[in-house]
């Protein structure tokens, strides 16, 4: 099944005019730059770096979680 599955996919790619190929590499480094690039510089680790426990940690996902806005 799984076997069917990349050859319907492998055949498709493989049979796809050289723009439909070329559309497809951009997408993919469009992707690629939103979710590692952004993802490094725009969304760092804060319970790493603002809290040392686990304690800690666990206590302010429970209050921020809990407590309305």
């Amino acid at each position: 099944m799984l076997k069917k599955a990349w050859y319907l996919y492998y055949d498709g790619f493989k049979n796809m005019p050289r723009w439909g190929r070329t559309l497809w590499l951009i997408i993919i480094i469009k992707l690629s730059i939103m979710f590692l690039v952004f993802k490094l510089w725009l969304m760092p680790n804060y319970l790493n770096s603002h809290y040392d426990s686990a304690e800690a940690k666990s206590e302010h996902v429970f209050k921020e979680l809990t407590t309305k806005p």
